[in-house]
């Protein structure tokens, strides 16, 4: 089962028990009623199978011809390139008598890069009600600071906050980081279950900022994720990133209050580093924050979602994907993994592996979902047939070859009754600079004869 359906199933769950209605349930996993009460019918018959999506694996049922997408994407090519989608297809009809509903036009000219959505100017926003059930929503902010004023460095509090309670949960790191966010996850998980949905801003650690993600999302409506964002997928959190600060206002405020009540209570309470001040918020300052100032939800019902640590364990990680070279080694983060691929598998040379590192810093090596046994070695092995290195030709250089003193080199040239300076000593009457001068000036003499 999917993490939709899986999420269906546990709310069908509810309703069996009697514990929620079948409205209810509908409205939190986002279905009307009507398809709520066929899903209800299905799951009665069938069990956990009915609610699996009857067109798995098959091809739908009103899939357009090959021959027609072929068609209608060359006639926009050579005809309408500047056209939009809707008036494309009355001309598609009119002209070519080709009937294509202008939804399915504009998916495939984006997925062959001919159109490109165009945004809407924004529309002015309105204050927002909470919404009514705890986990719902979360609101998710790092707040970059001076907590601990002048005895100590800054750092960040990473601040997570129910939307309709109000009930929050903060820590401390030194930086706004992916696992940062992961472990704020974690936590939360621990103590009531994964949230519906999550609120952040536009953090890269949320949300791909890059040219290529952007050309990605027009052409395919989809946005390439990020380490935080494939975790939530796969724990199926959905994410939506505020577009201004206003936009996710509880979090901002809280942290405001934040940066006014618990400077002033870690001042008297004289800490000044982090981990003494993440027990101090776990053990007194949140405790009696929550206590004080969270609120009662307008719905009884909990919409978070209970998960296994070791679910949380397998999203909550770091996955990339690595080659493997012909000597059976990756690297990953600096690091040289030696691979020793179990004997079905044989050599994993030239195949793609993945990386998988958890919070705490352990490393897996993955290969079609099964664990390749690796060690951590220095540097990359040897190979039979490599060249020796730089170094190691440079030591067994030969040294300069110089010519001995009787060497034709070194003797006095032919005619030269003098002999040869260089190996003669010479007088200090000769080699001074006085006595060079008038033979310099003959030469020069000369050579202007000439």
């Amino acid at each position: 089962m999917s993490v939709k359906e899986r999420r269906r199933c546990a709310w069908f769950i509810q309703v069996k028990g009697g514990g929620v209605s079948l409205a209810e349930a509908a409205r939190q996993v986002g279905l009307s009623y009507r398809q709520a009460l066929r899903l209800w019918k299905r799951y009665k018959r069938d069990g956990d199978q009915g609610l699996i999506h009857q067109l798995r694996g098959r091809p739908g049922n009103r899939q357009a011809d090959s021959s027609i997408r072929r068609r209608a994407v060359a006639l926009y090519r050579q005809h309408y390139v500047d056209f939009g989608a809707t008036l494309a297809c009355e001309y598609l009809l009119q002209e070519h008598k080709l009937k294509v509903d202008d939804q399915t036009l504009r998916r495939w000219l984006s997925a062959h890069g001919l159109w490109r959505r165009r945004r809407r100017p924004r529309r002015q926003r309105l204050r927002r009600e909470r919404r009514p059930s705890f986990g719902e929503l979360v609101q998710m902010d790092g707040s970059h600071h001076a907590w601990f004023e002048d005895r100590a460095d800054r750092c960040v509090l990473m601040v997570m906050i129910d939307d309709a309670t109000g009930w929050t949960l903060a820590q401390f790191f030194e930086q706004e980081t992916t696992a940062a966010a992961m472990t704020m996850v974690r936590q939360w998980a621990s103590m009531h279950g994964l949230p519906r949905a999550l609120y952040p801003d536009q953090d890269s650690i949320y949300r791909v900022h890059t040219k290529q993600a952007e050309e990605v999302y027009a052409r395919t409506g989809k946005r390439p994720l990020t380490q935080f964002g494939r975790a939530m997928a796969e724990l199926g959190v959905r994410i939506t990133c505020a577009h201004s600060p206003q936009a996710k206002g509880r979090v901002e405020r809280m942290n405001g209050t934040l940066q006014d009540r618990l400077v002033k209570a870690l001042r008297l309470a004289k800490i000044q580093d982090i981990p003494l001040a993440n027990a101090y918020l776990r053990d007194r300052f949140l405790p009696q924050f929550n206590g004080r100032f969270a609120i009662g939800p307008a719905s009884p019902v909990d919409a978070h979602v209970q998960v296994g640590e070791a679910e949380l364990a397998g999203a909550l990680c770091f996955k990339e994907q690595r080659t493997v070279g012909k000597d059976q080694c990756v690297s990953y983060g600096r690091q040289v993994l030696q691979l020793f691929p179990a004997p079905p598998a044989g050599s994993l040379a030239d195949k793609r592996v993945t990386i998988v590192q958890s919070l705490e810093g352990t490393l897996q090596v993955l290969w079609h979902g099964k664990l390749v046994e690796h060690t951590v070695v220095a540097r990359r092995p040897r190979s039979a047939v490599d060249k020796p290195t730089l170094r190691e030709r440079l030591a067994k250089h030969r040294p300069v070859w110089k010519p001995p003193a009787e060497h034709p080199w070194k003797r006095p040239a032919a005619g030269d009754p003098a002999g040869d300076s260089r190996l003669q000593p010479c007088s200090a009457a000769v080699c001074s600079p006085t006595a060079r001068r008038p033979a310099l000036r003959k030469s020069a003499t000369a050579k202007g004869d000439m």
